[in-house]
């Protein structure tokens, strides 16, 4: 590290997937007080309590130091909240950096901000695409790589899309993938989770769900195709399904059985974060939705199946454990049966999966800021 002058950097997260790669990160700056100081600003995108707060304990994370409170709504209306109440703190902290990681909207809201200040941007797991525009979060993506001035990549392929969009070569940092060394840091808590016991689950005796995508469960028939096809799976093998809040909300509004369990299918409230890896560490294969949850099954080398069309996190596919069946019922309920018959699919975890991450970040933040 060659700047000698400590450092102001804020660092954004407002929603579940953004606290694990914001963690190691906060972990490694603090190592250093003379040269960074970070100040955690979490803008409440994610305001339930199983959804936030229990992540922030469960990962070790301090008390934020400034909470914006934004809370829920449109796209539009979430991100116009994040961006007034971002301008606010910016204004007043005057930071050297800020950090935003993943693609949700606190992620463009805060760029936009201090882009618009002049106040420098990094960017954590930039340069990942579906290249699917239909998607939110793709848009988010595309658009805070384009006004960032740091751009900290997962894997090569990332770097590639960054290239093809005219993004300069030397803003482009190949780091690794921050949400793993979370994964690891989290290890020894994990192996103490007794959520199997508590739920009366064997070692890869059960399927684990995770299901929140608008396109999955914001169409009722494409919802109930997808349901119906869990249920039709716990016939072969138990199902877990800790729902998310918005899949429990559609769940209630399109008249869905939501028993705690019934006939092999077990759905439950969304869990802490160690309980979460100990459920899908353990699982015989993984059905989801979620980009993270494809990453924590192909370093776990656990089978992951996913429920979408496309991916941007292709390495997943190209090197780890994941295929994705799409939302088709027969496809799903085949790939299913086919792990289940233990023809499932074999991986390995890409380059800089480890917990070398936060280091490598602030070595780059540290020289070049």
């Amino acid at each position: 590290m060659v700047n000698k002058t400590r450092k102001k950097i804020i660092l954004v997260a407002g929603a579940r997937p953004n606290f694990m790669k914001i963690a190691p990160i906060m972990k490694e700056m603090k190592k250093y007080p003379d040269r960074f100081q970070p100040i955690f600003v979490h803008t409440g995108q994610h305001y339930d309590n199983n959804m936030s707060e229990i992540f922030l304990h469960d990962l070790g994370l301090p008390e934020p130091d400034i909470y914006l409170g934004v809370g829920s709504g449109s796209h539009a209306v979430q991100t116009a909240k994040v961006m007034v109440e971002f301008e606010k703190v910016l204004e007043k902290e005057k930071p050297d950096l800020v950090i935003v990681v993943g693609d949700v909207n606190s992620t463009l809201a805060c760029a936009l901000v201090a882009s618009k200040l002049g106040i420098k941007i990094a960017h954590v797991e930039a340069g990942l695409r579906s290249f699917d525009r239909t998607m939110p979060e793709e848009i988010n993506r595309v658009l805070t790589d384009q006004i960032s001035d740091i751009l900290f990549t997962t894997c090569e392929d990332a770097r590639n899309n960054l290239i093809r969009e005219g993004i300069e070569e030397d803003k482009i940092y190949f780091v690794g993938n921050a949400m793993i060394e979370s994964l690891i840091m989290a290890s020894k808590k994990v192996q103490d989770s007794r959520i199997l016991q508590k739920m009366g689950l064997k070692r890869k005796e059960y399927s684990l769900v995770t299901l929140h995508r608008p396109s999955n469960v914001d169409n009722r028939e494409t919802f109930k195709e997808i349901f119906k096809t869990l249920h039709k799976i716990a016939e072969e093998i138990p199902v877990v399904f800790p729902a998310h809040p918005r899949t429990k909300k559609r769940m209630k509004e399109f008249n869905f059985p939501d028993d705690k369990y019934n006939n092999g299918f077990f759905i439950t409230d969304p869990v802490g974060y160690f309980d979460f890896l100990s459920l899908e560490m353990n699982a015989r294969f993984v059905l989801t939705d979620s980009g993270g949850v494809q990453e924590e099954t192909t370093f776990f080398h656990v089978p992951c199946l996913t429920i979408r069309e496309n991916t941007e996190r292709p390495i997943t596919v190209i090197q780890g454990t994941n295929v994705i069946v799409g939302t088709d019922p027969d496809k799903i309920f085949n790939e299913s049966k086919a792990v289940i018959n233990s023809n499932e699919k074999t991986g390995e975890i890409p380059k800089f999966w480890d917990d070398g991450v936060s280091w490598r970040i602030a070595e780059v933040v540290g020289k070049l800021i």
